[in-house]
């Protein structure tokens, strides 16, 4: 069995070399390949997973020539991943390398894609906040279980990660483009742990391109909603229109309110720009998928030859 492990690296040099021996540790006896994806650091990384890539059999460096994000480096690592099985695992140490034969034992008992779970979560409180609302929003966008955790440490079926490379719009989310392809999934509990250097990736902006990836990329739920507003507005309206025609003829006395006007036209005015933004968004992805803007752009690959 082969298996392949994918890293989307970013201003990783103090980490990526241990990361790369411990998953060689922790795999001794497999077919192993290792997929380094540099998406864009700005630090020492580059030379560090070149020279990683040149000296050691087994390893594959894909070097992107800007930032594109971590799910649009992940996506390039699976496009040129072999393996039969394909682990992704983050650069921080935060999952550690020796929990990988434990995803991959549970794979085998036939699921398509198994998800790290965890009893403790050593991230932040803003990544957790930002986990929590993730899942909250996945559940009901993606019908995503509501007790399966979207981890970014997980192992996913060689097979099914040929569905998931089909996709080549420029915005991909790996976690609703698996939930598009299978419902055999399962979980293995593994430990987590503090970052060993550095400190997260994730800015406030990072989650939020991610969770509009999310809503706009994989669901016609928000569009949804929006038909069932501007439905219940419609209603409210005509519930409202009903009663002032009503007051008016029972006290004809009674002026016209300027209040009621001006908050009825506030309100429909509201609705009206944000389901046009909305639509906005629909559209402009739309666009930049028609356009062909790059998934990921590679600047140099490098394996080693036996």
């Amino acid at each position: 069995m082969k298996v392949s492990v994918v890293v989307p690296v970013y201003n990783a040099e103090r980490s990526i070399a241990d990361l790369v021996r411990e998953v060689r540790a922790a795999l001794a006896g497999h077919d192993l390949e290792i997929v380094l994806v540099n998406d864009g650091s700005r630090d020492g990384s580059d030379a560090i997973c070149e020279k990683l890539a040149r000296e050691t059999a087994g390893v594959r460096y894909l070097c992107l020539r800007r930032n594109f994000g971590e799910h649009n480096a992940v996506m390039c690592g699976l496009n040129h991943a072999t393996g039969d099985f394909i682990a992704i695992i983050d650069d921080d140490f935060q999952n550690p390398p020796a929990e990988i034969p434990a995803l991959l034992q549970e794979a085998q008992k036939g699921y398509d894609v198994v998800y790290s779970r965890y009893t403790d979560k050593k991230h932040s409180w803003f990544r957790n906040f930002g986990s929590r609302f993730n899942d909250f929003f996945a559940t009901r966008l993606l019908g995503k279980p509501p007790d399966l955790y979207l981890s970014s440490f997980k192992v996913i079926r060689k097979e099914v990660v040929d569905e998931i490379v089909k996709y080549k719009g420029p915005f991909p989310y790996i976690d609703g483009l698996i939930l598009r392809a299978t419902d055999q999934i399962g979980t293995a509990l593994v430990s987590h742990r503090d970052r060993r250097v550095g400190k997260s990736n994730y800015t406030l902006i990072k989650l939020v391109q991610l969770y509009m990836n999310m809503f706009f990329n994989f669901s016609i739920v928000p569009l949804r909603i929006f038909t069932f507003g501007g439905f219940l507005v419609f209603v409210t309206g005509a519930v409202f229109t009903a009663a002032f025609i009503t007051e008016k003829l029972l006290h004809p006395e009674i002026p016209v309110g300027w209040t009621s006007l001006i908050t009825a036209i506030l309100t429909l005015s509201g609705f009206q720009v944000m389901f046009l933004g909305l639509i906005g968004e629909y559209l402009g992805k739309q666009y930049l998928d028609q356009n062909k803007t790059p998934q990921w752009v590679i600047r140099k690959e490098i394996l080693k030859k036996d």
